[in-house]
């Protein structure tokens, strides 16, 4: 840790002070020998595991070969086999076409620029408790405040934000339609449907609380799209390959969005994104209009390939509603038993606590924070969450075996009886 305050920036932040030698199975061990259950996955990233055989073995062969030459300058097969695997995994039947990219704020920055183009509007919507990265335009499109915005500004214009839709903290009885038409009178009347290029949603919020939408919320706002010429972009990066239970959020309600962000979990550790949608939208940018030096990087396509691999054959979709059923059933027991928890939700492997003061939706950011250090202090890795601090979010890998998964639901429970 000395080392470390010596030499990385200040800003980079750390969750628990230790230092990882091996990781696997659900597990990572320090340097120390210490082995901690991971509920967090690195952020939804190694749904598949730490070092998958699939992935490893992928890697290793393209490493010997080459490491990068630039797509760009010299193509290769990688890159393409890993969009025909987007274009065949995403939402709809329709012809579509992929462009890979290096992280998941670069994807929805490409997204934006790609619906500019196809529509030859400027204005792009986002909703509130939305995260959708780092770099400047995502810093504008991303709700919260500090840590991620905080003296960073000023920030990319053409950004607007309407009302998400928040079951637990909505109007009592507000329906999904109900809340889409909320968001819609706010953009007609202060934006204007024919000024809108891009509507940019997250189906279950990631930093903001894994807020999950009432039904029929996506869709409505889906349908206002098509009708007013915008196209409708699916940040599917923390939501994506097999999380909640489908291969991406959208699916669960039938919806069918114009472009869908990928990242995280596509790649089993390696940093790798992609843009895919719809070929007349994808299109529009003209030639040389996308792209980065080590956008679709060949080691990064290669464990892309070995990890939708590993998901198709382990049957990972199934695996992550295994896992959030038994998640939920005994989260929902603790929440019975500790008036803190003011709400379980989420869904497949991609669930969270809300912890409210007892008897209310006053968010208890403190008692969040008591509970994971807690867990932390068990060896339990857990992540918190939420526009107010206040949200635990659980993310294990898809391939945790039952006994850790119940391990860690254990030491999560312990946490709340001593935090409460």
């Amino acid at each position: 840790m000395a080392r470390r305050a010596a030499v990385v920036a200040r800003g980079v932040g750390t969750t628990l002070p230790v230092f990882v030698d091996r990781a696997g199975g659900g597990v990572l061990v320090d340097v120390d020998g210490n082995s901690f259950i991971d509920f967090g996955s690195g952020i939804a990233v190694v749904g598949v595991g730490n070092a998958a055989d699939a992935v490893v073995a992928r890697v290793q062969e393209q490493v010997a070969r080459f490491t990068h030459t630039c797509f760009m300058v010299t193509p290769y097969e990688g890159y393409i086999e890993v969009c025909e695997a987007l274009n065949r995994l995403t939402p709809g039947d329709h012809e579509k076409r992929s462009a890979l990219f290096n992280s998941g704020a670069e994807a929805v920055e490409n997204a934006v620029k790609i619906a500019r183009a196809h529509t030859r509007r400027q204005a792009v919507v986002a909703f509130d408790h939305g995260y959708h990265g780092r770099t400047n335009l995502t810093m504008a499109l991303t709700a919260k405040n500090m840590p991620y915005k905080h003296s960073f500004g000023p920030f990319a214009p053409e950004v607007y934000r309407v009302p998400m839709s928040y079951p637990f903290r909505d109007p009592a009885g507000m329906t999904g339609e109900a809340a889409a038409a909320r968001a819609i009178d706010l953009i007609e009347k202060q934006v204007g449907a024919d000024e809108v290029a891009a509507v940019v949603i997250e189906p279950i919020q990631g930093e903001g609380g894994f807020v999950v939408p009432a039904p029929g919320f996506l869709p409505a706002l889906a349908r206002w799209c098509t009708d007013n010429g915008a196209v409708f972009v699916a940040d599917e990066i923390q939501t994506g390959f097999c999380r909640t239970g489908d291969w991406f959020a959208f699916d669960h309600e039938g919806v069918v969005p114009d472009l869908v962000t990928t990242a995280k979990g596509i790649a089993g550790g390696l940093p790798l994104a992609g843009v895919t949608g719809r070929a007349e939208i994808m299109d529009a940018a003209h030639v040389g209009g996308l792209g980065g030096t080590y956008g679709g990087n060949p080691v990064a396509c290669a464990a892309a390939l070995g990890s939708i691999e590993t998901m198709e054959s382990m049957e990972l979709v199934e695996r992550a509603r295994s896992i959030g059923d038994v998640m939920t059933t005994r989260l929902q027991e603790m929440a019975a038993t500790h008036d803190a928890v003011g709400e379980v939700r989420g869904r497949g492997a991609m669930i969270a606590i809300e912890l409210t003061r007892p008897g209310t939706t006053e968010p208890d950011a403190a008692t969040a924070a008591a509970v994971a250090k807690a867990c932390h202090a068990d060896g339990l890795v857990v992540l918190t969450c939420g526009t107010y601090g206040n949200v635990l979010r659980f993310l294990p890998p898809l391939v945790m075996p039952d006994h850790l998964l119940d391990e860690g639901l254990g030491i999560i429970e312990k946490a709340l009886a001593s935090a409460t």
